[in-house]
């Protein structure tokens, strides 16, 4: 059983959902990024979404956007991200997911990218301009490097293209709440909820619920329909707030804290009326 399996079998036993804390890497610089995994883990979240920063996102809002320029000004390459994941690994066993763009892995060669990634100790790779039908190219490269394949829906999509996605993803599939862009935020809950229960009867792989999380409140709500909860904007911002400051790192662990502390109460509330 691979990480990300392992860790939803161990928080579905526990009556838990998942925290999916996103970072960009290199922001403000990989030394730091690796503090806050570490810290991110002992603070409560589940599972990293380590961002790989790029020129032209495209589901990026402006606060990750300027997240992904500073780590390209500071010299942030996909290499050294792979790097700084296998360095981790020295530390701490938590599953890393990359969110990354797929001119990125194009430029470094599908297979290198992949056996690279693997021998790094990643666990799963999200590419939010790669749909389903037209990953074929890195599904084998994938499979031979253990990487799951997590792929996006949205509030939009067809009963068919839900379907057909819920049986494509692995590890866990991301239901994107809006239609938009990160750090915008979700207007209507019960929506989320209705679209998820219906992902739910089309997969019994985990629905991990992003875009539009930004409070311990939002994340609480969302934990009680979904899988897993996943943050990032909110906690790039408070990133970008203290990055000048030397209690940047605890800064970011408590409030990724009050998000899990919040999960953890959704979560034992559902547990005792189910």
């Amino acid at each position: 059983m691979n990480r990300l399996d392992a860790t939803f079998a161990r928080l579905r036993q526990a009556g838990e959902k998942a925290l999916i804390a996103y970072i960009m890497a290199g922001d403000p610089g990989l030394a730091e990024t690796e503090q806050l995994v570490v810290a991110l883990e002992q603070a409560g979240a589940d599972i990293i979404e380590l961002g790989v920063p790029f020129s032209d996102p495209i589901a990026d809002g402006p606060v990750i956007q300027q997240a992904a320029e500073r780590a390209l000004r500071s010299g942030t390459s996909l290499r050294q991200i792979l790097a700084s994941v296998a360095s981790l690994r020295r530390r701490t066993q938590i599953p890393i997911v990359l969110m990354v763009y797929y001119n990125s892995i194009h430029a470094m060669g599908l297979d290198s990218f992949c056996k690279e990634a693997q021998a790094a100790g990643v666990d799963g790779l999200i590419v939010p301009d790669m749909p389903p039908d037209e990953a074929g190219l890195l599904k084998g490269p994938a499979a031979e490097g253990g990487l799951d394949l997590i792929f996006l829906l949205a509030p939009t999509s067809t009963a068919a293209r839900r379907n057909y996605v819920a049986k494509e993803s692995q590890g866990f599939l991301y239901y994107v709440s809006i239609t938009g862009i990160t750090g915008a935020k979700i207007q209507n809950m019960a929506e989320v909820g209705k679209n998820v229960a219906k992902i739910r009867k089309a997969t019994s792989t985990p629905v991990a619920v992003g875009f539009g999380v930004s409070t311990p409140e939002d994340a609480g709500k969302v934990a009680a329909m979904a899988d897993g909860v996943i943050v990032g904007s909110a906690i790039v911002k408070q990133i970008a707030a203290h990055q000048q400051q030397s209690d940047m790192v605890s800064s970011v662990a408590a409030f990724v804290g009050s998000l899990k502390g919040a999960i953890r109460q959704a979560s034992s509330q559902q547990h005792a009326s189910a």
